[in-house]
């Protein structure tokens, strides 16, 4: 029991969709704290306010419908309402967080809360519909039933925080009441002889809530974590043993917990919510009938996505360019400031380019992250992930998945951030996993400047269909085709386990609230600036190192100086020969670059590369774009002495490609070799933010290792393929 003046530790915890964040939100304010826990995928998030007491810490707890932890993700949650996380302080309160329109199903996650002992209050939240209802709620007799406070709030419009707060504090002194039993005494006896059995082995004795999940949640994680211990390897077969002897006695398991609960829950309602005898067909239940049709439901969300990638393209588009224009003002005063030298090469390649790679990522992700938080609160993404959900299961993934792999289309990065609206581990993870398939927009200058290099300008049917066309829009749908069978390897091999079951509540529509989206659009962009974005530039800074050394740059530097010099002169007569110096720079540093680390990676990889039809040039341009794929074209640019402000409509580099050969005269760059480049790119993980993405999402470097590796072997591999099958198709 805490000290009334001491600060508190307090959980929130609700089902999906009960407004939970919103009133996290209405709470602690902004900022929040997000992270990830140690090991996992479960985001924890963290906020704090001040009372007249002291301070209180929020943990706002992934939504859920039970306490059954299936995966080692979901037991997270359960361990820190133990205090059983490491990282997280032990807990003083519980707030349950309910739709005060959905007593019934809420209710029981409560049901299970209550046995954990720690104080605890429940928030009936969406009070305002109900007063709009003809719903009417004993608040007094249901408190009195419960033995816990009951506090009525509208988290969108902050209504009873105060309450809140104030039952917070005096539930933190009252403590706990007693529980009453709900399960029958064949499961009680059960649960005494697994508790004996556990002590005997040397376990440590667990709390009654524990013993009670081992027999209940079939596949749990806790069972699994537990039966890895030698002295308890016998523990499966006891938990199947007495599961059986349950059946036997008329209470299967799991079963047995839902008939228990709703049964005590509609016991303790009864003569508490008095609903009207008629159901009428709502307003919301008309736009239903629209939106979640089979035909219409399909062609309006189609329309929504459309618009909604519109703006994230338009939007977008605009402040980039204005991002990129402050990189160029920067430069040019660095330019004014330093000499051409090291350091000046450092701040400009390396420094302003990295912190210019990652903000060029945030307009992306803030506009899409405002799309996801108007549809959700809203009520509309419910919808979407709904009708959505049976095409999705055909791939392996469920509705949830679709927003986060068409947001990929446009960047990988906010499209694996917005796999956080997948409840899910399994789905989540795959989607993950899979969303670099996606042929994003970076890809696009790759195959612009070797599509209209390379594949002829050949035209039909009026010239409204054509060759290049058709070759671009393969490229783009190449990465979707094969994520279909990737994530059915990954879903079979590596994320086994029964599809779980598509469970969707359908909240009532309303307007969205500029509050909670705002908070909502901070987070995720402050989350990517503070733990994608120093990754990235990082290994932009890293990549800039690898071009440049070693290499004695003082040559280059001496005649970049000439070059500006003459140019602030602005003599008329001197063009001829600043032209002159300008092409005997762009050679100096063609040969640095071969030279460099980077040059010598890319001479190393030629011997596995020269099966793709590609020689050490290429070479090189695949490694440099690790950091973006986009940089390839500059690269390309430097080694053939073009410099590297070259862009994919550069006719210069164009004619370069074109005229470049192998040493018996042969055409480096042919049809199949352009078609093999673009299969690369289209299937590879060159892409550091992502990476950097996967690893801050999965907490873990084995999974951007592994994302790197598998589409690296495909992206060889479908390569190889395309560059034989069209040299022996074209001749």
């Amino acid at each position: 029991m805490a000290d009334k003046t001491s600060s508190l530790t307090v959980a929130l915890v609700g089902n999906p969709n009960t407004g939970k964040s919103t009133l996290f939100s209405a709470l602690c304010g902004v900022p929040a704290r997000v992270g990830n826990y140690p090991g996992v995928t479960v985001e924890k998030k963290l906020g704090r306010y001040r009372d007249d007491q002291g301070e209180v810490l929020i943990i706002d707890l992934p939504g859920t419908y039970s306490l059954s932890a299936r995966t080692m993700d979901e037991m997270v949650s359960v361990d820190v309402l133990l205090s059983r996380q490491s990282d997280v302080p032990k807990l003083d309160v519980i707030v349950a967080i309910a739709d005060a329109t959905n007593l019934e199903r809420n209710l029981y996650l409560f049901t299970q809360l209550r046995q954990l002992e720690i104080p605890i209050i429940l928030v009936l939240n969406m009070w305002d519909r109900v007063m709009a209802s003809a719903m009417k709620v004993d608040l007094a007799q249901l408190s009195e039933r419960l033995g816990v406070t009951v506090v009525v709030a509208t988290a969108s419009r902050s209504s009873g925080v105060q309450e809140i707060k104030a039952a917070i504090r005096a539930a933190s002194v009252k403590g706990n009441l007693a529980q009453e039993t709900l399960f029958p005494a064949e499961f009680q006896a059960e649960c005494d002889g697994l508790r004996d059995w556990l002590l005997a082995s040397g376990q440590p004795e667990l709390q009654p809530f524990l013993i009670q999940r081992l027999l209940l949640d079939v596949d749990s994680a806790h069972a699994q974590r537990l039966s890895k211990q030698a002295s308890l390897k016998e523990l499966p077969s006891r938990l199947a043993e007495a599961r059986a002897r349950l059946a036997s006695a008329g209470h299967r398991v799991p079963a047995l917990e839902t008939r228990c609960r709703y049964n005590w829950i509609r016991s303790l309602l009864t003569g508490v919510v008095d609903r009207p005898a008629e159901e009428t067909n709502t307003t919301s239940d008309r736009i239903d009938h629209v939106l979640t049709h089979r035909v219409w439901g399909l062609v309006i969300f189609a329309a929504i996505m459309f618009a909604v990638f519109q703006c994230i393209s338009t939007g977008a588009s605009g402040i980039m360019a204005a991002i990129e224009a402050l990189q160029g003002g920067l430069v040019a005063w660095v330019h004014s400031w330093l000499a051409p030298s090291i350091l000046r090469s450092l701040i400009d390649d390396g420094i302003i380019a990295g912190v210019g790679s990652v903000l060029l990522f945030l307009p992306q992700i803030l506009i899409l992250f405002f799309f996801i938080g108007v549809l959700e609160d809203c009520g509309y993404m419910a919808r979407a992930a709904f009708v959505m959900d049976k095409l999705m299961t055909k791939l392996g993934l469920s509705g949830k998945s679709f927003l986060p792999l068409m947001s990929s289309f446009a960047c990988a990065v906010p499209g694996i951030m917005a796999t956080r609206v997948i409840e899910n581990t399994r789905d989540r993870m795959i989607t993950i996993l899979v969303a670099p398939l996606m042929s994003c927009s970076a890809r696009l200058p790759v195959y612009i400047l070797l599509i209209y290099t390379f594949v002829p300008d050949t035209a039909w049917f009026g010239g409204w269909i054509g060759l290049r066309g058709i070759v671009l829009f393969a490229m783009h749908v190449l990465g979707l085709a094969v994520a279909i069978p990737v994530a059915w390897l990954l879903k079979r091999f590596f994320f086994p386990g029964a599809t779980s079951a598509f469970v969707m509540e359908l909240p009532s529509y309303k307007l969205p609230s500029a509050k909670v989206v705002f908070y909502r659009v901070w987070e995720r962009g402050q989350s990517f600036l503070g733990r994608a974005g120093s990754l990235i530039f990082c290994t932009a800074v890293l990549v800039w190192a690898a071009g440049y050394f070693p290499g004695d740059h003082t040559q280059v530097h001496q005649l970049a100086r000439t070059i500006e010099q003459r140019e602030l002169q602005e003599s008329e007569d001197s063009g001829g020969e600043l032209k002159a110096m300008r092409a005997e720079e762009r050679l100096l540093n063609g040969e640095l670059i071969k030279g460099s680390l980077l040059g010598q990676a890319g001479q190393a990889v030629e011997p596995l590369v020269k099966p793709l039809g590609w020689d050490w040039r290429i070479g090189v341009g695949v490694v440099a774009s690790f950091p973006a794929r986009e940089v390839i074209i500059a690269t390309l640019g430097t080694i053939y002495s073009l410099g590297g402000d070259v862009d994919e409509h550069n006719g210069s580099l164009k004619e370069a490609l074109a005229s470049s050969r192998w040493e018996d005269g042969r055409p480096v760059y042919t049809l199949p070799v352009a078609l093999s480049i673009m299969v690369f790119f289209a299937l590879c993980a060159q892409c550091a933010a992502t990476l950097m993405v996967i690893r801050r999402e999965t907490n873990s470097w084995r999974w951007p290792i592994f994302t790197f590796v598998y589409m690296t072997v495909l992206a060889y591999t479908g390569s190889f393929i395309t560059y034989n099958l069209a040299t022996w198709v074209l001749g």
